[in-house]
């Protein structure tokens, strides 16, 4: 019973702090557009730089790579790296949202968070 209480007085006070939390979650989201990770594969074959918000800025293939004309190893180190670096990037976004919600202090946030997979 007082449980279902506690539930609706975090409600409010959500609803209270709403413009906020959503000026703070923007904020967030720019730190996270500028914040650059990377992937790599094959050792350092094939590096991928990435913002935050999985825009690519960089591919960088080895020339060893290049040199040896085998696309299909080309390829596959290519995904490797992106999916690396992609990876990088929603655990840095995970990191950054759950920084966020534990200064705020959002009730159920991580769990949210852990849900989409970012927590």
């Amino acid at each position: 019973m007082f449980g279902g209480l506690k539930n609706l007085a975090n409600m409010a006070n959500l609803a209270r702090n709403a413009g906020d939390i959503q000026a703070k979650v923007g904020e967030a989201k720019e730190r996270i557009s500028r914040m650059e990770v990377e992937g790599t594969a094959g050792g350092d074959a094939v590096t991928v730089r990435m913002t935050g918000d999985f825009q690519v800025r960089t591919v960088m293939i080895h020339p060893w790579l290049i040199e040896s004309k085998n696309q299909q190893l080309i390829q596959q180190l290519c995904a490797e790296a992106m999916t690396a670096a992609i990876q990088k990037a929603k655990e840095t976004a995970a990191q950054e949202m759950a920084r966020l919600a534990e200064e705020m202090n959002i009730p159920g946030m991580q769990d949210a968070l852990s849900k989409m997979g970012l927590g």
